[in-house]
């Protein structure tokens, strides 16, 4: 991608550019920071899509950043960014979507009673009279004795499941209580599992029933990208992980009248598959078709990478985070706005990395590299680190550790400091650490449910090995100096009524000076690390812990 400077500096007098002069600073800059969202929310930004105008001016900006600071190009030979091949695909409108139930169809309509969109290279998207089975959770988990599916044939049909895992809704006395981690998700909850399983299966479409306290959203929130879809392009196909035709959800009201009129009880259904005992279930009579034009698209997009070279150990990283991309334009909402974009989620996470690449490169020059990195197309699946992650710069066995920022709380301080996916690591007691410095104390996310430590681009490293620490504020509700948790729960609950929304815009009334405080963690954390000799590890019993484990020779 070529980097338009003269564009930039129209941008500078178009909407006050924040200037990157390496200033030397002694702690985070919320006004800085706020003044970064505010440029990359802005509509000139259109909601930073991968792909689009939106995206050449993103990465023209974060490069002219980091060469601002003085930092050093991160990506291969030389270049500042990472391609990542995309293929964007837009649902158009349905010719026939139904569901057909002993000869009598019931149309479905997309984003009120279904949601679905597909990752397939195709330009038509064509499924005709498919059986429908619901298949409990969808979860094949041989470790936990655990298997929804008990051998039945889903080639050809329509896998229909629950969202989240066994145990979520368990009952006192149920033997399935504790089985996958309770409230907390483990990644057999998530969508995208579910649908990966559907595809190694033969499914030709897999539909995941919406409940709100199990996804963890609302339905607005499912429906929130219109029906488009990404996927990362392989460049040897046959190395590209198999995909259903069709994937989406079921709004919940819609789906227990659908099963109520295929003669099941999706209430008893719930409860029966709570059980390792449950087997699959064919919605007897009920077919599904579809004929639905697709429009498709490919694309290179960019991840963007900095680095300050390691005096001692350069061959050895420390790795922060946080993704560029946004939800794009969208439908007009009630006022008319277009843009989805994305100020929080993820603006300012991008803004406490840069923040974090100026205030490194103002300090004495550490040991081992940093690396500092903003992914593209993380709304679309984690693309962009998963890109990163089976290409890597820098080889993965020796990255000490990834630190991501996604979505940072903007009402003041906090007393505490919310930790995902409590007992991964050990990066979790520098945390502890660093919180102390700051009069903080570690809560464990009060929100687990969610599944958050599966839906961040940390993730994309996690399955490679690498040790990797979260700062996210959805998971759950901060203790404010200012008015407690309950105070808390009030920017949560407003928050998250705009998340992925027109109405996730900057404000000039954010108050960043908790936000600024977590920044300061990862700079405490990532100073201290990229100065050490230390490597820290996973918990014994964390599902990664055999992988980096696997490595050890290498470091």
């Amino acid at each position: 991608m070529q980097i338009m400077k003269t564009h930039l500096a129209g941008f500078a007098v178009l909407i006050g550019c924040v200037p990157f002069s390496a200033v030397s600073a002694e702690a985070v800059d919320a006004k800085r920071m706020s003044d970064v969202v505010r440029v990359l929310a802005s509509d000139e930004f259109e909601g930073r899509a991968p792909g689009t105008a939106g995206e050449t001016k993103t990465v023209n900006y974060l490069v002219e950043a980091f060469r601002s600071y003085g930092l050093e190009p991160g990506g291969a030979k030389g270049s500042w960014t990472q391609e990542v091949p995309l293929l964007r695909t837009q649902i158009e409108t349905p010719r026939t979507l139904q569901v057909t139930i002993d000869g009598k169809a019931q149309p479905l309509t997309q984003a009120k009673n279904i949601y679905f969109s597909t990752v397939r290279d195709s330009q038509k998207l064509t499924i005709e009279g498919a059986p429908m089975v619901f298949v409990g959770y969808g979860v094949t988990a041989p470790e936990r004795r655990w298997d929804d599916f008990k051998g039945v044939d889903l080639r050809g049909k329509v896998l229909v499941c629950l969202v989240n895992d066994p145990d979520f809704s368990a009952q006192p006395g149920e033997t399935v209580a504790g089985k996958f981690g309770s409230r907390r998700m483990t990644y057999y909850g998530r969508w995208s599992y579910k649908y990966e399983e559907a595809a190694r299966r033969g499914a030709v479409a897999a539909l995941i029933v919406h409940d709100t306290d199990g996804a963890g959203y609302g339905w607005s929130t499912v429906t929130a990208p219109g029906g488009e879809n990404y996927a990362l392009v392989y460049p040897d196909a046959s190395k590209a992980p198999p995909t259903v035709k069709l994937q989406g959800w079921l709004e919940g009201e819609a789906a227990t009248e659908l099963f109520r009129s295929a003669g099941l009880d999706l209430s008893e259904l719930r409860r029966k598959a709570r059980s390792a005992d449950f087997k699959p279930v064919e919605l007897k009579g009920a077919t599904f078709t579809a004929d639905v034009p697709v429009a498709t698209t490919k694309s290179i997009s960019h991840n963007v990478l900095a680095k300050i070279t390691g005096s001692e150990h350069p061959d050895e990283v420390v790795m922060m985070s946080a993704h560029w991309d946004a939800y794009g334009l969208g439908a007009p909402d009630a006022q008319g706005r277009k843009v989805r974009p994305g100020a929080n989620d993820d603006a300012l996470g991008t803004a406490g990395v840069m923040e974090l690449a100026r205030l490194f490169k103002t300090e004495s020059r550490p040991k081992r590299t940093m690396v500092f990195a903003a992914w593209t197309a993380e709304e679309r699946g984690l693309i962009g680190s998963q890109a990163y992650a089976s290409n890597p710069v820098y080889p993965l066995p020796k990255t000490v550790a990834n630190l991501t920022l996604d979505v940072l709380q903007t009402a003041g301080l906090s007393r505490d400091v919310l930790l995902v996916g409590a007992g991964q690591s050990e990066l979790e007691d520098d945390l502890a650490r660093a919180a102390a410095k700051q009069d903080r104390t570690i809560t464990p996310e009060t929100l687990p449910e969610r599944g958050l430590f599966y839906r961040a681009d940390h993730f994309s490293l996690a399955r490679q090995g690498v040790p990797v620490l979260l700062l996210m504020a959805l998971s759950g509700a901060p203790d404010l100096r200012e008015g407690g948790r309950a105070a808390g729960e009030k920017w949560l609950t407003d928050y998250m009524r705009c998340y992925h929304q027109t109405c996730d815009t900057w404000e000039a009334s954010w108050d960043l000076r908790g936000a600024a405080q977590d920044v300061e963690l990862f700079h405490t954390i990532a100073g201290d690390l990229a100065n050490s000799r230390r490597w820290p590890q996973w918990r014994s019993d964390s599902e990664f812990h055999a992988i980096r484990e696997r490595s050890e020779s290498q470091r």
